[in-house]
């Protein structure tokens, strides 16, 4: 459901996607997730109308903290999943979206 409502979000706003990749054909596990983590100066988590944010220039935190937050039961990533620059995005808040996308 979240998938949707970010697909409507960046399709509404006409944000430009560079990259589309299908959770449901390509998991990414804990190794991979937390190679998302390179050069991530903020993560940014969302789940349901929780928000976390982790200054990963200030700080690293424990892989095990990070992984908490951005894997789901099944131990895959969490979608939707966003990289904005240094940002990455995990999870959909549409006021977080307006604030990351400026719209």
């Amino acid at each position: 459901m979240t998938c949707k409502k970010a697909r409507g979000f960046l399709g509404h706003c006409s944000v430009a996607v560079t990259e589309t990749v299908d959770a449901n054909k390509i998991r990414f596990d804990e190794e991979k997730a937390l190679g998302l983590l390179c050069d991530i100066e903020k993560l940014i988590v969302a789940k349901g109308k929780k928000i976390q944010e982790f200054d990963l220039k200030r700080e690293r935190l424990p892989d095990e903290t990070l992984l908490a937050q951005m894997m789901g039961p099944t131990g895959n990533l969490r979608a939707p999943t966003a990289r904005i620059g240094k940002v990455l995005m995990v999870g959909f808040n549409e006021e977080t979206y307006r604030k990351l996308f400026g719209k």
